[in-house]
């Protein structure tokens, strides 16, 4: 009797460290699928609140003329309430109360009887995107979003949506008009005039915009680089000039192969030159370098075609548009060709000068 008690003591023994490893190995398959779950739930918030984020910031870049279109001012309402829904559905408070915020103060211009906004609620709504821009970027980073970082912003905003959603009280009422016709104060410039001291708001910026290059190369940083432009852009009011120098900066900076050290130098000198155009009244000159086009250019993706055909890279190099300044062409080759097709045209390069000595 004793015996038999032991031995089937002794099976159970066995048994049970085999079916705890059994079930902990389980919970760790299980954590490990949930984890990557909830990764790719958060990946896509992330691209999806960009795109939202690219809504609002291009119907703020004129936000006179986007109150003109209903539907615009629906589609930024819309924006801000994705955001917000999708920040409560993952926990993220900062995000969620940014965005909500943002929502309510779009929600004054859907609904409201704010016909036409002036150049103070631009401001105060640029500022407002600029900080849910800056929490995306930060969530997004390697280290998260920390809570403490997201309540400092948060409360660094509030007081600019508070005033915010005053001045809209006031434009609704009528105590504050968006065009003072006639007020002969310098508040209220007209179409299309820039603020007398252009030149040093436009260096003020730069400063701001030199300190981020100075930063690490990251999609948070190329975010704060972008606001800073679409900012430029609003200072310009309507100095297509100056507005497309800007425009192009942009594009050159959200070009992830550009890197901070050919950029930071090129943009901030085109920008600070066009800005002292700007406020002397030559803005007929103002247009961007052959250098800055070229950064600011979208390489075409390639077609697959076969690798091992001789033929490709010439066929390649016949639709390549040289800029005039060796410097360029030099980078132009380094993004187009491999450094086996490199060597091939500096040989054919030599050959060519020895040839016409």
């Amino acid at each position: 009797m004793f015996c038999m008690g032991a031995s089937d003591f002794w099976q159970e023994s066995c048994f049970l460290p085999r079916r705890g490893c059994f079930l902990e190995g389980a919970q760790i398959v299980r954590r490990t699928v949930v984890s990557d779950q909830q990764d790719r739930i958060m990946r896509l918030f992330i691209e999806e609140a960009k795109e939202h984020l690219d809504t609002l910031e291009n119907g703020l870049v004129d936000l006179k003329s986007t109150m003109k279109d209903p539907e615009s001012v629906q589609e930024m309402f819309r924006a801000a309430h994705s955001v917000k829904g999708g920040a409560a559905m993952l926990g993220l408070d900062s995000i969620k109360t940014t965005a909500h915020r943002l929502e309510d103060c779009f929600k004054v211009l859907k609904d409201g009887p704010v016909k036409q906004v002036d150049q103070t609620a631009e401001s105060l709504f640029l500022k407002g995107v600029d900080t849910l821009k800056d929490l995306l970027g930060r969530l997004e980073g390697p280290f998260g979003l920390r809570n403490e970082e997201g309540e400092k912003l948060v409360q660094q905003v509030m007081p600019v949506f508070a005033q915010l959603e005053t001045h809209l009280d006031k434009l609704a009422s009528g105590k504050v008009q968006a065009v003072a016709a006639g007020s002969g104060t310098p508040a209220a410039p007209t179409a299309g005039a820039v603020p007398p001291n252009f030149a040093v708001e436009v260096m003020t910026l730069l400063k701001e915009m030199l300190q981020v290059f100075k930063q690490k190369e990251s999609a948070a940083s190329r975010s704060e680089l972008t606001a800073v432009c679409v900012r430029l852009y609003k200072l310009g009011g309507k100095v297509e000039t100056w507005q497309n120098l800007v425009k192009t900066a942009r594009s050159a900076i959200v070009n992830p192969k550009n890197s901070y050290k050919v950029l930071a130098p090129l943009i901030i000198k085109e920008l600070k030159e066009a800005g002292d155009l700007v406020q002397v009244g030559k803005v007929k000159t103002i247009a961007p370098s052959k250098n800055l086009l070229l950064l600011a250019a979208s390489p075409k993706p390639a077609a697959p075609a076969a690798p091992a055909a001789p033929a490709a890279p010439a066929a390649a190099s016949k639709q390549v548009a040289l800029p005039a300044e060796p410097k360029a062409v030099v980078k132009l080759l380094l993004k187009t060709f491999n450094k086996k097709q490199l060597s091939e045209i500096a040989k054919l390069l030599v050959n060519a000068i020895k040839s016409s000595n």
